[in-house]
C-alpha cells in the first residue's frame, strides 16, 4: 500500500463562457499537455489507469470513458467514469494510488457548458421522476427554497448573502482564468434581477466552459518527478438524502460528514486554527456560508458575519475563494471541485501570482454535486 499520494501536475484552459473555436476534446487535450509537462511524465509510458468525471446528461453521449482515451494519451489504457463532481473523481484516484497497484493516475473534469442550449431542462432531469419533476420545479427555485430557509434557521441576511458576491467577484479580478471579476457594491447585488426569491440572480454563479488535468503519484515516484509535491492529507465524501421531502433544507449535512471524514484521516481536531485557507462551494452565494458552518469554521449563523467583518477576505484570518470561486471564475459544471482543488494547489505551491496567500502550509477544497443533490466531497491539501 502506498502510505502518501501526492498532485505532481497541474494543467487546465479556461475558463470562458464561451469556446467556439474549441472542442471539449481540443480543451481536454489542451489541458493534460499542461498537465504532463507539469509533471514531467509521458501519459503513454508513465500513466498506469485515467478517471474522469462527466455526467451523460451533460455530455450528451453515454459511457464517456469512450470518448476520453484519444486526447488523454489514454488508449488500450485502463479508464473509468464517474458521474459525480470533480473531488469525486480526484478522492477516486487518490485511492487507486493509495491501493498499491498504481503508482501514476491521472484525473480529468471539464465543461463545454456553452454548448448546452437547454441546461435548465437537463438539470430538471436530477429531479425525482415520480414526486417532483411532474411538477415542472425550476432548479433556482429549488435553490431559492434552500436559501430562505437557511436565512430563517440561522438568522443570516441577504446583505451577508450578497457580501459572498461582493469578495469573490472583486478576489477574480486578480485571477487571469476567471470571466467574471468585478467591482460590485451591497446594493447593485440586492438590487439585481430576482432569480428565485430570496435568491437574486447576481447571487448564482454564471456558466464557463475549461478543462482541469491533474498528475497524481506515490510518494516514490513523487520524489523523483517534483520537489513541490502538493500531498493528499484526508479526502472524505458523503451523500445525504435524495428526495426534497425529506431533507435538512438549513444545513449542508453532507459537507459536514465529508469535512469530518477528511479531518480524521489528516488528523484535524480544529479545522478553524489547523487549515489556513479554503475553496469552497459558492454556486450560490449562501452555499459559501452554509459550507463554512457546516466544515466547523464556525457556528451556524456566523459565517455571514465573518464575511462581513472581512475575515474570509484575502488579507483576513480565514481566506476563503480567493480564486474568486464560482461565482468569479465561472461554474464549470462537473470540473467545479477540481477547480477549487486547483487553486489549493497553486497556492501550496506559491504559484498564484497577483493572488498568493503568504505562509500557508494547509488548504481545503470542498464541492457540492449542485441543485437537487444532497452530495459533496471535501479534499485537505499540504505543503
Amino acid at each position: 500500500m502506498n502510505e502518501r499520494v501526492a498532485i505532481v501536475g497541474l494543467g487546465w484552459v479556461g475558463f470562458r463562457p464561451v469556446t467556439p473555436e474549441r472542442s471539449y476534446k481540443e480543451l481536454m487535450y489542451e489541458a493534460a499537455l499542461r498537465a504532463y509537462a507539469d509533471a514531467g511524465v509521458n501519459p503513454r509510458r508513465d500513466v498506469e489507469t485515467f478517471v474522469t468525471v462527466a455526467e451523460d446528461f451533460h455530455e450528451g453521449t453515454s459511457i464517456f470513458d469512450e470518448y476520453v482515451p484519444d486526447q488523454l494519451g489514454a488508449a488500450l489504457k485502463p479508464v473509468h467514469t464517474i458521474g459525480g463532481d470533480g473531488l469525486h473523481g480526484l478522492a477516486a484516484a487518490y485511492m487507486l494510488v493509495r491501493t498499491g497497484q498504481f503508482d501514476l493516475v491521472v484525473v480529468e473534469g471539464h465543461s463545454k457548458v456553452s454548448n448546452l442550449l437547454t441546461l435548465p431542462e437537463v438539470t430538471a432531469y436530477a429531479q425525482d421522476p415520480v414526486l417532483n419533476r411532474p411538477l415542472r420545479l425550476n432548479t433556482h427555485f429549488v435553490a431559492g427554497l434552500e436559501m430562505n430557509r437557511y436565512l430563517h434557521e440561522t438568522g443570516t441576511t441577504r446583505e451577508q448573502c450578497a457580501s459572498v458576491v461582493v469578495k469573490n467577484r472583486y478576489n477574480a479580478l486578480s485571477n487571469p482564468s476567471a470571466s467574471y471579476g468585478a467591482e460590485l457594491t451591497l446594493e447593485e447585488v440586492l438590487a439585481g434581477p430576482p432569480l428565485a426569491w430570496p435568491l437574486g440572480r447576481r447571487e448564482a454563479a454564471e456558466q464557463a466552459d475549461g478543462a482541469i488535468v491533474m498528475v497524481l503519484a506515490s510518494e516514490d515516484r513523487a520524489r523523483h518527478l517534483t520537489d513541490r509535491p502538493v500531498w493528499i492529507l484526508g479526502v472524505g465524501w458523503c451523500n445525504d438524502s435524495p428526495s426534497l421531502e425529506n431533507r435538512d433544507w438549513a444545513q449542508a449535512i453532507y459537507a459536514r460528514e465529508a469535512g469530518r471524514m477528511a479531518y480524521r484521516q489528516a488528523g484535524i481536531g480544529n479545522p478553524r486554527d489547523q487549515i489556513d485557507f479554503a475553496e469552497v462551494d459558492d454556486v450560490y452565494a449562501y452555499k459559501e456560508l452554509q459550507a463554512l458552518e457546516a466544515l466547523g469554521f464556525c457556528r451556524p449563523g456566523e459565517a455571514g458575519e465573518l464575511t462581513e467583518a472581512g475575515v474570509t477576505a484575502p488579507d483576513g484570518d480565514l481566506p476563503i475563494n480567493v480564486s474568486g470561486g464560482s461565482l468569479g471564475v465561472g461554474h464549470v459544471l462537473d470540473a467545479t471541485g477540481l477547480a477549487r482543488a486547483l487553486e489549493v494547489a497553486l497556492q501550496l505551491r506559491g504559484e498564484a501570482g497577483p493572488r498568493q496567500l503568504e505562509d500557508v502550509e494547509v488548504g481545503l477544497a470542498q464541492s457540492w454535486r449542485d441543485v437537487p443533490t444532497t452530495s459533496g466531497a471535501v479534499v485537505i491539501l499540504g505543503n
